[in-house]
Protein backbone atom coordinates (compact mmCIF):
# COMPACT_ATOMS: atom_id res chain seq x y z
CA UNK A 1 0.00 0.00 0.00
CA UNK A 2 1.17 3.54 -1.03
CA UNK A 3 -0.41 6.65 1.32
CA UNK A 4 0.03 10.24 -0.15
CA UNK A 5 0.10 12.68 2.38
CA UNK A 6 -0.72 16.26 0.02
CA UNK A 7 -0.59 19.53 1.91
CA UNK A 8 -2.82 22.10 0.59
CA UNK A 9 -1.81 24.58 -1.86
CA UNK A 10 -0.71 28.21 -0.63
CA UNK A 11 -2.89 29.26 1.86
CA UNK A 12 -5.47 32.60 2.57
CA UNK A 13 -5.47 31.49 6.48
CA UNK A 14 -7.47 34.67 6.87
CA UNK A 15 -10.45 33.52 4.98
CA UNK A 16 -9.16 29.61 4.99
CA UNK A 17 -9.19 29.44 1.41
CA UNK A 18 -6.46 29.10 -1.70
CA UNK A 19 -4.64 32.28 -3.26
CA UNK A 20 -4.90 32.96 -6.48
CA UNK A 21 -0.98 30.72 -6.27
CA UNK A 22 -2.52 28.45 -4.33
CA UNK A 23 -4.92 27.84 -7.26
CA UNK A 24 -2.41 27.16 -9.85
CA UNK A 25 -0.47 25.15 -7.52
CA UNK A 26 -3.72 23.01 -7.34
CA UNK A 27 -4.29 22.71 -10.48
CA UNK A 28 -0.75 21.55 -11.19
CA UNK A 29 -1.13 18.80 -8.03
CA UNK A 30 -4.47 17.73 -9.86
CA UNK A 31 -2.79 17.03 -13.17
CA UNK A 32 -0.62 15.12 -11.55
CA UNK A 33 -2.38 13.08 -9.05
CA UNK A 34 -5.17 12.05 -11.40
CA UNK A 35 -2.34 10.32 -13.39
CA UNK A 36 -1.93 8.41 -10.03
CA UNK A 37 -4.95 5.49 -9.68
CA UNK A 38 -6.44 5.65 -6.07
CA UNK A 39 -7.99 3.48 -4.46
CA UNK A 40 -9.46 6.68 -2.15
CA UNK A 41 -9.55 9.85 -1.18
CA UNK A 42 -9.77 11.49 2.22
CA UNK A 43 -9.46 15.14 3.18
CA UNK A 44 -9.39 17.95 6.34
CA UNK A 45 -12.29 19.60 6.61
CA UNK A 46 -10.57 23.05 6.38
CA UNK A 47 -11.48 25.31 3.34
CA UNK A 48 -8.29 24.96 1.92
CA UNK A 49 -7.78 21.53 2.19
CA UNK A 50 -10.96 20.78 0.54
CA UNK A 51 -10.46 23.75 -1.72
CA UNK A 52 -6.60 21.79 -2.75
CA UNK A 53 -9.01 18.75 -3.67
CA UNK A 54 -11.46 19.71 -5.90
CA UNK A 55 -8.84 19.95 -8.34
CA UNK A 56 -8.13 16.28 -8.67
CA UNK A 57 -11.17 15.13 -7.16
CA UNK A 58 -12.96 17.10 -11.03
CA UNK A 59 -10.32 15.66 -12.89
CA UNK A 60 -11.10 12.10 -12.11
CA UNK A 61 -14.49 12.35 -11.13
CA UNK A 62 -14.32 10.92 -7.69
CA UNK A 63 -15.16 12.14 -4.07
CA UNK A 64 -13.29 12.42 -0.98
CA UNK A 65 -14.03 11.09 2.52
CA UNK A 66 -14.10 14.21 4.60
CA UNK A 67 -12.08 12.94 8.05
CA UNK A 68 -12.69 15.73 11.21
CA UNK A 69 -9.44 14.32 12.44
CA UNK A 70 -7.26 15.48 9.42
CA UNK A 71 -7.96 19.05 10.28
CA UNK A 72 -4.60 20.88 11.16
CA UNK A 73 -2.88 19.37 14.14
CA UNK A 74 -5.12 21.29 16.72
CA UNK A 75 -3.07 20.46 20.30
CA UNK A 76 -1.92 23.84 22.27
CA UNK A 77 0.33 24.32 24.46
CA UNK A 78 -0.56 26.53 27.32
CA UNK A 79 1.14 29.80 27.58
CA UNK A 80 1.71 31.02 31.40
CA UNK A 81 -0.14 34.18 32.22
CA UNK A 82 -2.55 34.27 29.24
CA UNK A 83 -5.86 32.23 28.01
CA UNK A 84 -4.19 31.33 24.63
CA UNK A 85 -1.92 28.67 23.74
CA UNK A 86 0.62 28.10 21.06
CA UNK A 87 1.64 25.17 18.56
CA UNK A 88 3.91 22.77 19.53
CA UNK A 89 6.17 23.57 16.68
CA UNK A 90 8.09 26.16 15.65
CA UNK A 91 10.03 26.44 18.65
CA UNK A 92 13.80 27.77 18.09
CA UNK A 93 16.34 24.83 18.49
CA UNK A 94 17.71 25.87 21.93
CA UNK A 95 14.68 25.71 23.23
CA UNK A 96 14.00 21.94 22.39
CA UNK A 97 16.99 20.50 21.51
CA UNK A 98 18.62 17.56 23.76
CA UNK A 99 15.70 17.41 25.75
CA UNK A 100 15.88 13.74 25.82
CA UNK A 101 12.48 12.90 26.67
CA UNK A 102 10.89 14.98 23.08
CA UNK A 103 13.00 11.93 21.63
CA UNK A 104 10.71 9.19 23.32
CA UNK A 105 8.38 8.04 20.64
CA UNK A 106 5.79 6.92 23.35
CA UNK A 107 6.13 9.39 26.22
CA UNK A 108 7.17 13.18 24.15
CA UNK A 109 3.68 14.62 25.27
CA UNK A 110 4.82 14.55 28.93
CA UNK A 111 7.83 16.71 28.07
CA UNK A 112 7.06 20.79 30.34
CA UNK A 113 8.07 21.61 26.20
CA UNK A 114 4.51 20.67 25.27
CA UNK A 115 2.97 19.20 27.92
CA UNK A 116 -0.41 20.63 29.47
CA UNK A 117 -3.46 21.95 27.14
CA UNK A 118 -4.43 19.96 24.19
CA UNK A 119 -1.48 18.38 22.67
CA UNK A 120 -1.89 14.82 24.47
CA UNK A 121 -5.46 14.59 23.28
CA UNK A 122 -4.81 15.64 19.69
CA UNK A 123 -2.16 13.19 19.50
CA UNK A 124 -3.76 10.40 20.40
CA UNK A 125 -6.88 11.59 18.17
CA UNK A 126 -4.25 11.55 15.25
CA UNK A 127 -3.23 8.09 16.41
CA UNK A 128 -6.44 6.64 16.38
CA UNK A 129 -7.57 8.48 13.19
CA UNK A 130 -5.18 6.54 11.20
CA UNK A 131 -5.56 3.15 13.06
CA UNK A 132 -9.06 3.15 11.85
CA UNK A 133 -8.91 4.20 8.46
CA UNK A 134 -6.11 1.50 7.79
CA UNK A 135 -8.15 -0.99 9.96
CA UNK A 136 -11.07 0.10 7.03
CA UNK A 137 -7.93 -1.59 4.59
CA UNK A 138 -7.31 -4.10 6.44
CA UNK A 139 -4.30 -3.30 8.41
CA UNK A 140 -4.39 -3.43 12.32
CA UNK A 141 -1.63 -1.85 14.69
CA UNK A 142 0.10 -4.15 16.77
CA UNK A 143 3.27 -2.58 18.34
CA UNK A 144 5.62 -0.85 15.76
CA UNK A 145 4.10 -2.50 12.88
CA UNK A 146 0.90 -3.07 11.09
CA UNK A 147 -0.70 -6.95 10.75
CA UNK A 148 -2.43 -7.60 7.24
CA UNK A 149 -3.35 -10.78 5.56
CA UNK A 150 -3.68 -8.93 1.93
CA UNK A 151 -1.57 -6.83 1.68
CA UNK A 152 -1.63 -4.47 -1.42
CA UNK A 153 -0.08 -2.27 -3.87
CA UNK A 154 -3.49 0.28 -3.54
CA UNK A 155 -2.64 3.84 -3.18
CA UNK A 156 -4.58 6.40 -0.76
CA UNK A 157 -4.85 9.72 -1.00
CA UNK A 158 -5.05 12.24 2.08
CA UNK A 159 -5.60 16.13 1.57
CA UNK A 160 -4.15 17.82 4.71
CA UNK A 161 -1.86 20.03 6.31
CA UNK A 162 1.68 20.32 7.43
CA UNK A 163 1.35 19.73 10.97
CA UNK A 164 -1.04 17.02 10.86
CA UNK A 165 0.56 15.57 7.48
CA UNK A 166 4.02 15.56 9.70
CA UNK A 167 1.60 13.87 12.81
CA UNK A 168 0.46 10.95 10.91
CA UNK A 169 3.94 10.46 8.92
CA UNK A 170 5.92 10.34 12.49
CA UNK A 171 3.32 7.40 13.60
CA UNK A 172 3.41 5.52 10.45
CA UNK A 173 7.13 5.29 11.21
CA UNK A 174 7.71 5.40 14.76
CA UNK A 175 8.75 8.38 15.50
CA UNK A 176 8.51 11.19 18.09
CA UNK A 177 6.69 14.17 15.94
CA UNK A 178 8.54 16.93 17.76
CA UNK A 179 11.77 16.86 16.02
CA UNK A 180 10.05 16.24 13.01
CA UNK A 181 8.24 19.25 13.36
CA UNK A 182 10.90 21.33 13.98
CA UNK A 183 13.12 20.67 11.33
CA UNK A 184 11.19 19.56 8.32
CA UNK A 185 8.64 21.39 6.81
CA UNK A 186 6.06 20.17 3.58
CA UNK A 187 5.93 23.29 1.40
CA UNK A 188 2.57 23.81 -0.03
CA UNK A 189 0.74 21.22 -2.28
CA UNK A 190 3.84 18.71 -1.78
CA UNK A 191 3.32 15.30 -1.79
CA UNK A 192 4.84 13.25 0.67
CA UNK A 193 4.99 9.15 -0.13
CA UNK A 194 4.64 6.76 2.47
CA UNK A 195 4.98 2.80 1.41
CA UNK A 196 4.79 -0.62 2.90
CA UNK A 197 7.29 -3.62 3.40
CA UNK A 198 6.26 -6.36 4.32
CA UNK A 199 9.62 -8.67 4.85
CA UNK A 200 7.86 -11.06 6.80
CA UNK A 201 4.33 -12.42 5.50
CA UNK A 202 1.69 -10.23 7.36
CA UNK A 203 3.71 -7.70 8.96
CA UNK A 204 3.50 -4.45 7.37
CA UNK A 205 6.21 -1.38 8.34
CA UNK A 206 5.70 1.92 6.15
CA UNK A 207 8.57 3.78 5.05
CA UNK A 208 8.42 6.72 3.77
CA UNK A 209 9.83 7.07 0.11
CA UNK A 210 9.63 10.85 -0.49
CA UNK A 211 8.87 13.39 1.65
CA UNK A 212 7.71 16.83 0.35
CA UNK A 213 7.88 16.24 -3.28
CA UNK A 214 7.05 19.40 -5.52
CA UNK A 215 7.95 18.30 -8.86
CA UNK A 216 4.71 19.18 -10.39
CA UNK A 217 5.57 22.75 -9.63
CA UNK A 218 9.06 22.58 -10.70
CA UNK A 219 8.18 21.18 -13.69
CA UNK A 220 5.74 23.53 -15.05
CA UNK A 221 8.14 26.40 -13.83
CA UNK A 222 5.57 27.48 -10.60
CA UNK A 223 7.95 29.33 -7.76
CA UNK A 224 7.88 27.22 -4.26
CA UNK A 225 5.57 29.58 -1.58
CA UNK A 226 8.00 30.73 1.45
CA UNK A 227 4.72 30.06 3.74
CA UNK A 228 5.51 28.63 6.71
CA UNK A 229 9.01 29.15 6.73
CA UNK A 230 10.85 31.77 8.68
CA UNK A 231 13.58 33.99 6.83
CA UNK A 232 16.92 32.71 5.58
CA UNK A 233 18.49 35.67 6.61
CA UNK A 234 17.80 37.62 9.86
CA UNK A 235 14.91 40.45 9.20
CA UNK A 236 13.89 41.53 12.72
CA UNK A 237 10.22 39.78 12.08
CA UNK A 238 9.88 36.00 13.16
CA UNK A 239 7.45 35.42 11.51
CA UNK A 240 6.85 32.29 9.12
CA UNK A 241 4.22 34.89 6.93
CA UNK A 242 6.02 36.13 4.32
CA UNK A 243 3.63 39.08 3.95
CA UNK A 244 4.98 40.48 7.28
CA UNK A 245 8.81 40.84 6.33
CA UNK A 246 9.70 44.38 5.93
CA UNK A 247 10.49 45.17 2.79
CA UNK A 248 9.77 42.31 0.91
CA UNK A 249 6.75 42.14 -1.56
CA UNK A 250 3.92 39.63 -1.07
CA UNK A 251 4.12 36.57 -2.52
CA UNK A 252 7.58 35.99 -1.89
CA UNK A 253 8.84 32.60 -3.79
CA UNK A 254 11.91 30.57 -4.16
CA UNK A 255 12.92 30.32 -7.87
Amino acid sequence: MRILIVRHAEPDYVHDCLTEKGRREADLLGQRLAAIPAKAYYVSPLGRAQETAAYTLKRVNRQAVTLPWLAEFRGRVPVPGTDRGRIPWDYRTAQWAGREQLMDRENWQQDALVRGGTVADIWQETKDGVDALLMEHGYRRDGCVYRCENNTDDTLVLFCHYGIGMAVLSWLTNMPPVPMWQNFLFLTSSVTTVITQERIKGEIEFRCLCAGDVSHLLAAGEPLSLAGLFPETYNGVESTAPALWPGQPWPQAIR
